[in-house]
């Protein structure tokens, strides 16, 4: 069983959430200028999207890097923007109407309380959308998300790598640089990924002995608003 808690509106580990503060600034943004123009396929127009890229503060994805090789950026080459366009349309939180996107009663009532926009947001998010949609690769690793999250609520309890989880659920003797390299990719793509986007999983990066070592932490916001089976066999954090 998983269970998402919804917490108080200025619960402090809301912050660790990267699609929640992209969802609160977008819904700002529409409520404070009336509207978001649309192109004529639906997108964010541009001049959005470049707002979206510059105030978002993605993880791997700044203002910087991104404007450094294109100038002009449109919502599909913004992942992270067009996911939750579609999740705004499809949670009624906003809508289309002539040529703009504007909030609905029910967005300009959760763009006032983000306790309870994450608690709409990130559970439809993790488990009902298609994430290989978005992902460079088709593939989907086989597995369920109720046992996804409870193995990475003990594996990664203290820190682990994307190896290492990947290892737990099929086994060792797959790599980045080996045949396996695809199945990790899917699963790191449709799985640690959205977490990430949640706000859930953090990952650093560290180079040994010439790889690139990918860790993987919870956030404080795993502990706070997930409740999992497993929960009472996890040993309690030390407090620094």
């Amino acid at each position: 069983m998983m269970v998402f808690r919804t917490l108080s509106d200025d619960h402090s580990d809301l912050a660790h959430s990267p699609l929640l503060r992209a969802a609160l600034l977008t819904l700002h943004y529409a409520q404070d200028h009336g509207a978001i123009g649309l192109t004529q396929t639906k997108a964010f127009k541009r001049v959005f999207v470049h707002w979206a890229v510059k105030h978002f503060d993605w993880p791997g994805s700044g203002a910087d890097g991104m404007f450094r090789y294109n100038k002009v950026i449109n919502e599909y080459e913004f992942p992270p923007l067009e996911v939750l366009h579609y999740l705004l349309i499809t949670l009624r939180l906003g809508r289309h109407f002539k040529g703009e996107f504007r909030l609905t009663k029910r967005g300009a009532e959760l763009a006032q309380s983000p306790g309870r926009l994450l608690a709409e947001l990130i559970p439809f998010f993790i488990l009902d959308i298609d994430h290989a949609s978005y992902a460079r690769f088709a593939e989907r690793p086989d597995g369920k998300w109720d046992v996804w999250m409870n193995v990475i609520n003990v594996e990664a309890d203290h820190g682990t790598t994307d190896h290492a989880l990947f290892a737990a659920f099929y086994g060792d003797g797959h790599d980045r640089g080996n045949v396996g390299w695809r199945e990790m990719a899917a699963f790191s793509s449709c799985v640690l990924r959205p977490l990430e986007w949640a706000g859930l999983l953090i990952e650093t990066d560290e180079e040994r002995a010439g790889k690139h070592v990918h860790h993987i932490f919870k956030t404080p916001l795993w502990r706070s608003a997930l409740n999992l089976d497993i929960d009472g066999m996890l040993q309690p954090v030390p407090v620094q």
